[in-house]
């Protein structure tokens, strides 16, 4: 298989079981790019914007917590 259409034939050929647990696993595959990308993004600084916006919004009072309390 080279092609993402050959791909996606096969997946639409798995049993339910094989397609869970490719999806698990491409679900994992993804999470941990992201991880790796948020890791070297914040590393070299381009994060810190969001940490700025935080406390400008903690300072006036506008930091609320997640979830909510009820």
């Amino acid at each position: 298989m080279s092609t993402v259409e050959e791909i996606e034939r096969a997946v639409e050929r798995l049993a339910p079981a094989d397609f869970a647990r490719l999806a698990a696993w491409i679900d994992a595959r993804r999470h941990a790019q992201w991880t790796r990308q948020m890791d070297q993004d914040a590393a070299a600084g381009r994060l810190g914007f969001l940490f700025d916006e935080a406390d400008a919004e903690r300072t006036a009072g506008q930091l609320h917590d997640w979830p909510p309390a009820e």
